[in-house]
């Protein structure tokens, strides 16, 4: 117990420090304070990017839209999965089995393509949402849906059948409380899941433009000097490393812990 609210404690802080990070900025993401590809100093602790930016400052700034547009990614995937999950697990009928086989369709799309098919067609923060609920939703409502299932013949699912409660207090009351760590977890991996499919895209050139901080666009920036300040590369990468791992290993103990 002590390790889970641990891990989640630094995933949090981890989202808040990414999010609120542009406040601490020593200077704006923008603007020039020296020569391009700087080494660290006492005026740049991080050096400078290609632009003569602060990497520091840019950095700190970097993670807010990230981690925003990915946990609205993630809210709305897991909604959606454990909504269809539901669905699926307690009832065998003919919807029950369209939304399984359309599931099947979406899982066995590879989630990389689709998410360059709609970065094609929509704005990148959009396209990450897209992308997300097309991958991560069927995934989700699968977990749900085997779980529902085993809750489903229960025996406090049964009593409270017994009391008379109908199926939509049954599942309200009593099967989707048994699921909060399943459905935590499941929100934490869909968040990882997001970031990933966003830096993808930054690096590919689908995401975020300049000269908008941005940890991907900084590492795709930053490449063609990092022999001169190496700094403007590994920063944004182990800060997109240290979100996704502390995310990811909350994610894996709320998914251990006792119903």
């Amino acid at each position: 117990m002590k390790r889970t609210i641990t891990a989640c404690g630094l995933a949090i802080t981890a989202a808040c420090a990414a999010v609120l990070g542009g406040f601490l900025a020593p200077h704006l993401p923008t603007e020039i304070i020296g020569l391009p590809h700087a080494s660290p100093s006492g005026g740049a602790l991080l050096g400078t990017d290609g632009l003569g930016r602060d990497v520091l400052s840019r950095v700190l700034a970097g993670g807010r839209d990230l981690v925003l547009i990915s946990m609205l990614a993630a809210l709305l995937a897991t909604s959606l999965g454990v909504a269809g999950g539901l669905l699926t697990g307690w009832s065998d009928g003919w919807t029950s089995q369209l939304l399984t086989a359309l599931a099947d369709v979406l899982l066995a799309m590879p989630l990389l393509l689709v998410a360059l098919v709609l970065a094609v067609s929509l704005p990148g923060d959009a396209a990450v949402v897209a992308a997300t609920v097309c991958g991560g939703t069927p995934l989700t409502l699968r977990v749900v849906r085997d779980a529902t299932r085993l809750a489903r013949g229960s025996g406090y699912v049964e009593a409270a059948r017994c009391r008379g409660e109908r199926d939509a207090a049954l599942l309200l009351r009593e099967v989707l409380p048994s699921m909060a760590g399943l459905i935590s977890a499941d929100v934490g991996m869909r968040f990882v899941v997001a970031v990933q499919l966003a830096a993808a895209l930054s690096l590919l050139g689908f995401g975020s433009q300049p000269p908008t901080a941005d940890w991907a666009l900084m590492i795709r920036e930053n490449l063609p000097g990092s022999g001169l300040n190496p700094a403007g590369v590994i920063a944004p990468a182990a800060a997109l490393a240290v979100l996704t791992a502390g995310v990811a290993g909350a994610a894996s103990l709320l998914d251990r812990r006792p119903a």
